[in-house]
């Protein structure tokens, strides 16, 4: 059968599991809704918070960064691991011990302030859909190359499968269909990791057979690393970033993981503190899986990539090439008229994206406007390299087809995650908690359901108007999320004296703050046209590192505030004093 039908098959067997769970599962309160009922096992709120947690930029991007940045791609393995240890350790069994249902609950709460309960909100809202427009990328893009419709078409397909199981399980559906995402995302990830793995090394175990020999002698890293001097690059095992901008970015993944607010809720789903530890413990596991196969994967994919496409004859490259090309996710410029595919070091388009036209060239390729070197040159999106992978391989179509459901499957499991943050926020934290205080169980939980309506729609205009690379765009929503939330939750929970002055400023000055940096180093959109050079960064910090700047900014701010402005109130520092104590927490509280 053909990779079209082998994707039709699977991905509509899987579609057919969500469904199936999100109807058996539906939310009937909002305590359901919200926080699954507060009684999931800490095996399957294991499983559903790895599903929530490895997202698109996991699946289908992190490995695609690490084959092209080498060594500096190994920022996004320390960071986004290294984070999942701080949660599980410093927040997760406290704020279970608090047992509120969202992050600005807890906020608003622990800072007796509606103030801080909203900037909680707008915070949230930000980070959420920072998020969620990387998660819809991904999805058009599989959907675009693998059952072949327009990517915008694909968004809007993933728009509708995500609204059907989040707008009828809440909390509740999501957290069962997210333990069938897992399963389905990491069959696809690792299956075909053994094959590649099998096929380049004779090891069948993908993260040894990233340090093995291949045929002919020498070891696989090696022969990448020449295979990236002959073309110019810089030598796949050795770094190009500085050593304060690597740690600025590591540690802004890890505080940024410690703060996303769709990971914390997933603590508040089970009954006991104890039972938050063992979840954590358990989706760490289930996490490590997949994060220490990328590298095998990037190193595979890159090794794959430079020998199938390098200097060859555009007439007789693989149809994988074209297909991809097809969908603007690949471009080639002949520029000197020898029909070969020259892919060396500075000629992709100087990291721009392809401007295609409407004309073909000589040897059928499609043409673009904006190639920007007299040489012939080869531009190659990042996120398609796990998508790819086993089509450049040679890899059976079955395999093919069941990586496709993996991204999608990894796509919308944190996409529901996302939006379900979203619409909990506005229906709970602002309507339920500000604005109608009065209002019944029966009219927050449609209020909860209009909320996800409206916030899958604004996703979806993200998914259609993508603003660059999947995890780029992710590890930007660590930055926002490192540079708000994270001091403000730390601060409450291990600081008696912080206040509402406190909190509030330090929030609002770490965000902004956040923002300033990303719009105009990421985008241009303040001041300049472009965006501003490395030369101009501060401090030498990158946008994806500079949330850690940001934090630091914020804590400063919190603290110097909150020690010139009134203690928090007794019955307050006696309430953070209960919090550090992780035990005789019942059941979350409903609302």
């Amino acid at each position: 059968m053909s990779v079209q039908t082998w994707t039709w098959i699977l991905v509509g067997i899987t579609f057919a599991l969500y469904f199936g769970i999100a109807i058996w599962a539906r939310a009937g309160s909002t305590k359901e809704f919200y926080v699954a009922g507060g009684g999931v096992s800490p095996l399957a709120n294991g499983m559903a918070t790895a599903a929530d947690w490895m997202s698109a930029a996991s699946f289908i991007s992190m490995a695609g960064l690490i084959s092209f940045m080498g060594y500096d791609g190994s920022v996004f393995l320390m960071g986004w691991t290294g984070g999942y240890v701080l949660l599980a350790l410093l927040l997760a069994p406290y704020l279970r011990k608090f047992g509120k249902f969202t992050v600005p609950d807890f906020i608003g709460d622990r800072y007796y302030s509606n103030t801080a309960r909203t900037v909680a909100v707008i915070c949230a809202l930000i980070v959420s859909f920072t998020y969620v427009a990387g998660q819809m990328r991904g999805v058009g893009i599989v959907f675009s190359q693998f059952l072949q419709v327009d990517i915008n078409v694909g968004v809007i397909i993933g728009m509708t499968v995500v609204l059907i199981f989040a707008f009828l399980g809440g909390m509740k559906g999501i957290t069962y269909t997210q333990v069938a995402q897992y399963c389905v995302l990491i069959f696809a990830f690792m299956v075909p990791a053994f094959f590649i793995s099998m096929q380049m090394t004779g090891n069948i175990i993908p993260q040894v057979g990233m340090g093995g020999e291949v045929e002919g002698g020498g070891f696989l890293l090696d022969k990448l690393d020449k295979l990236h001097t002959q073309l110019g690059f810089n030598e796949y095992t050795s770094g190009t970033k500085s050593t304060w901008d690597v740690f600025a970015i590591t540690l802004a993944l890890m505080v940024g993981t410690a703060g996303l607010p769709h990971v914390i809720v997933r603590f508040f789903t089970v009954p006991k503190v104890k039972d938050a530890r063992k979840s954590a413990g358990l989706a760490l596991l289930f996490i490590a899986i997949l994060y220490t196969t990328a590298p095998a994967i990037a190193v595979f994919s890159r090794t794959n990539l430079i020998e199938t496409v390098s200097e060859k004859e555009y007439t007789e490259i693989p149809a994988w090439f074209k297909n991809w090309e097809n969908t603007g996710l690949i471009a080639w410029a002949d520029k000197n008229g020898d029909g070969k595919i020259q892919y060396v070091a500075g000629n992709a388009l100087n990291g721009k994206k392809p401007v295609y036209t409407e004309a073909r060239g000589t040897h059928g390729e499609r043409m673009i406007s904006n190639a920007s070197t007299a040489t012939n040159e080869l531009y190659v999106d990042r996120d398609i390299m796990v998508l790819a992978n086993p089509e450049i391989a040679k890899l059976p179509n079955w395999v093919i087809a069941l990586v496709a459901a993996g991204g999608l499957a990894a796509a919308l499991s944190t996409a529901a995650g996302l939006l379900l943050v979203i619409s909990t926020s506005i229906s709970h934290d602002l309507i339920k908690k500000q604005l109608r205080p009065n209002i019944s169980d029966k009219g927050e939980l449609l209020a909860a359901r209009i909320s996800i309506l409206v916030a899958i729609i604004i996703a979806g205009l993200f998914g259609i108007y993508p603003p660059g690379f999947v995890a780029a765009v992710v590890a930007l929503a660590f930055g926002l999320a490192a540079a708000s939330f994270f001091p403000a939750i730390i601060l409450g929970i291990f600081d008696k004296r912080m206040n509402k002055e406190g909190a509030i400023a330090g929030m609002v000055v770490g965000i902004l703050l956040m923002l300033f940096y990303m719009i105009r180093y990421k985008t241009g959109l303040i001041g300049v046209m472009d965006p501003l050079p490395k030369s101009e960064w501060w401090f030498g910090t990158s946008p994806e590192g500079f949330g850690t700047i940001a934090m630091i900014v914020n804590v400063i701010v919190s603290v110097v505030v909150s020690r010139m402005t009134a203690a928090p109130p007794k019955d307050v520092q006696e309430m953070v004093e209960n919090i550090r104590i992780p035990s005789g927490a019942g059941e979350a509280s409903s609302h």
